[in-house]
């Protein structure tokens, strides 16, 4: 139907506001109560209009669009009612507005310095309402609330919660919970779509939530943009919460190619981003996405693209997790790539540098076989040719034997020594070498007392495997103080559980001989240390503790300290900061046609950053190849499922659930994975903790009235 505004003929659907009607044809109405996504109240009187045959102004939000229907909005009686309207608003409003959060995105700042208005007219009157600060992620300023009603149709209309609403109390109609209860009592989600609908700073996110260097995205739905990869977190929650596992590892698949391996070993940083951890305890996202990998039957793989060949070459150096996943994402675009690896099997650090007991063979030994599968498509043959026994020292001789690309992704597997007295006894060993021993199988005697020196994961995980070997004692010694350690503190009580003992904030001084002239470790010396920090040439210093000498008897001794590549000085790169490879911000070398990706150009890292540096590697060689560079892939439906979530049952605030796993006295007998994944019934349970916070990106931002074309209404 056909409707005319301040003299413009405009479209109208059938049932359509005028209020929506004006909107959607660019033409200003001032509104407040009103919000795309909630049905109008007529509350505010902001929106008044003057129809033609009308004798009084009325809401635009509340009249139905009729056919011919004639409409002014700046008319003289709705300006009158609609600036009065404004002026009481005002009236009980703070005026430090500079002090909001909102400040500069607030839609009453925006509408009164639109419409010119002050509450100059009328006694101002405050409000001095305490802030309520007692819930975990929420703070209502009460002060700056105008009563729109915005958050309790939010949380009633979109959310089915239900469980703001106006209060009577001593100061006034508020919005609040029945009883003045606190939000977690009363039932509430945390879902945020208060948050999102409120047009002044009056409910907001709690100081700190947000972060000035993130996108609104990534500041709503944290977990996401923690991940490395990005990986869509809700979403495959939501799959994991309707016990649908094939459509939560496609989820997952669509940015990494290693979901299992990830679900086992990840050291997850999007649980420290997780909005949970302001309520209990974070969701357990990374046991969630093997609990879905495992039960996988692969309906996924028919959705994977297979782009037409191109007739370009490319070849990998190192098979670990960003080269295989580069090697992915490039045979998809259409390129057959040759993945070259020194060692007999794929999986770099995945199979050489992490336990068996955190991540088995079987698990890298599919995925792998995985990414062969469905590179091949329909093609005679898979598109990832995988040459293992294979060293590869000079990428410059691929590029003349063929290869239009090369990536070198060899990693960081060779250990490091301190410079200290005594690195050099019998017994002295580094972190790559013996795990990579263990790993294999071979013999190695660690019988009697460890010493290992180093607090991270990697220097845990020698600690266990010392374990498992056979060793009588292991002591874990470090430079940190506890609260420092980049370990996980489920890895020390994991490894304490195991009989590691712990000597945090030590500086190492010496290793021992046993006796001299032995030529053989004996016992590693320690010193307390009060204070270590970096002084302003970021140089080191530490302040000892007097009297602080500690000495601890060693049979072995195993260095921890840190990782590097192996091999690049002689590549004819350009390297930094010693070995490792520099690249410009496309991950390309020094070297025509030659990138670098994973801990060769960052330095040891993660399994699930080395994977996010194999797509971005994958990216700019397919640029580089005449591609578009466009990676992505859609591996299943996008059904998000309902906006409703219902209030929330008492099991919602409960802490995370605990994984079964075989007792202490079991596992240190064997190098069998002793974590078992959650249960149907536990990963649902689980994945049902989920504030799912991607929800408010669904709520539409109400336009500001800069974003219109007509805005004479004044």
């Amino acid at each position: 139907m056909k409707l005319t505004i301040n003299g413009r003929q405009v479209n109208a659907r059938e049932g359509q506001s005028v209020l929506d009607a004006a909107l959607d044809a660019g033409i200003f109405i001032p509104h407040l109560c009103k919000h795309p996504d909630l049905e109008a109240v007529g509350g505010c009187r902001l929106c008044m209009v003057e129809i033609d045959g009308d004798t009084e102004p009325v809401c635009a939000c509340k009249t139905t669009a009729r056919e011919g229907m004639r409409v002014e909005v700046g008319g003289e009686h709705a300006e009158r009612v609609r600036r009065m309207a404004m002026e009481l608003i005002l009236a009980t409003h703070p005026t430090d507005c500079t002090g909001c959060l909102k400040y500069g995105m607030c839609e009453l700042q925006s509408m009164y310095q639109f419409m010119g208005v002050s509450p100059t007219r009328w006694h101002v009157k405050s409000r001095p309402v305490a802030t309520d600060d007692s819930n975990p992620l929420i703070t209502h300023m009460f002060t700056r609330c105008i009563r729109c009603g915005r958050c309790v149709r939010a949380c009633r209309e979109l959310r089915g919660v239900g469980v703001l609403d106006y209060q009577h109390t001593p100061d006034g109609i508020r919005i609040g919970t029945d009883g003045g209860v606190s939000l977690e009592k009363a039932g509430c989600r945390f879902c945020g779509a208060c948050v999102e609908v409120c047009p002044t700073g009056s409910i907001v996110d709690i100081v700190g939530l947000a972060q000035d260097d993130r996108s609104r995205a990534d500041n709503v739905v944290p977990c996401r943009s923690g991940c490395p990869a990005h990986t869509d977190v809700p979403r495959y929650l939501r799959h994991v919460k309707n016990g649908e596992w094939e459509r939560a590892t496609a989820v997952v698949r669509e940015k990494v190619p290693f979901p299992e391996t990830l679900g086992s070993i990840c050291v997850h940083p999007c649980e420290d981003s997780c909005k949970r951890n302001g309520l209990t305890a974070p969701l357990s996202i990374c046991r969630l996405k093997r609990s879905a990998a495992v039960r996988d039957t692969g309906e996924w793989k028919a959705r994977v693209r297979h782009d037409r060949l191109t007739g370009r070459r490319v070849a990998v150096v190192g098979a670990g997790p960003a080269g295989l996943t580069a090697a992915l994402y490039l045979a998809e675009k259409g390129h057959r790539v040759s993945v070259f690896e020194a060692n007999e099997k794929a999986g770099g650090q995945m199979r050489y540098g992490i336990p068996a007991y955190r991540l088995s063979d079987a698990t890298v030994d599919n995925e792998v076989a995985i990414i062969r599968e469905i590179s091949q498509g329909s093609d005679d043959e898979p598109r990832v040719e995988l040459l293992c026994g294979r060293h590869v020292g000079d990428p410059a001789g691929l590029l003349t034997q063929g290869y239009d690309a090369v990536l070198v992704s060899v990693g960081t597997h060779a250990g490091a020594r301190l410079p200290m007295e005594g690195s050099d006894l019998d017994g002295v060993y580094v972190n790559t070498d013996f795990l990579k021993r263990a790993r294999l199988g071979e013999p190695f005697d660690a019988s009697g007392r460890v010493v290992v020196l180093g607090g991270g994961n990697v220097a845990y995980d020698c600690a266990r495997t010392a374990v498992r070997l056979g060793a009588q004692k292991v002591d874990v010694a470090c430079l940190e103080s506890l609260d420092k350690m980049t370990s996980t503190a489920e890895e020390r009580a994991e490894a304490s559980e195991e009989g590691v003992e712990l000597h945090d904030a030590y500086s190492f001084v010496s290793l021992n001989e046993s006796e001299p002239g032995s030529g053989r470790v004996g016992s590693v010396t320690l010193h307390k240390i009060a204070r270590f920090y970096f002084d302003e040439n970021h140089r080191p210093v530490t302040e000892l503790v007097e009297d602080g000498e500690l000495a601890l008897a060693a049979d072995h001794v195993i260095f921890a300290v840190g990782q590097r590549p192996e091999g690049t000085d002689q590549m004819g790169l350009e390297l930094t900061h010693g070995p490792y490879v520099a690249t410009d911000d496309e991950l390309a070398t020094s070297m025509e046609g030659v990138w670098a990706a994973g801990d060769c150009v960052t330095g040891t890292k993660s399994v699930v950053a080395a994977i996010e540096q194999g797509r971005e590697a994958a990216v700019s060689i397919d640029r580089f190849l005449g591609g578009d560079g466009d990676i992505t892939e859609q591996l299943t439906e996008r059904e998000e499922g309902p906006d409703r979530l219902g209030p929330a049952p008492q099991s919602f605030y409960e802490g995370r659930v605990s994984p079964q796993f075989a007792p202490a006295g079991e596992r240190v007998c064997t190098f069998e994975v002793f974590e078992c994944p959650f249960s149907e019934d536990e990963a649902t349970a689980e994945a049902s903790r989920c504030l799912q916070c991607d929800l408010r990106l669904r709520l539409q931002t109400p336009r500001l009235w800069t974003d219109y074309e007509e805005v004479s209404a004044r």
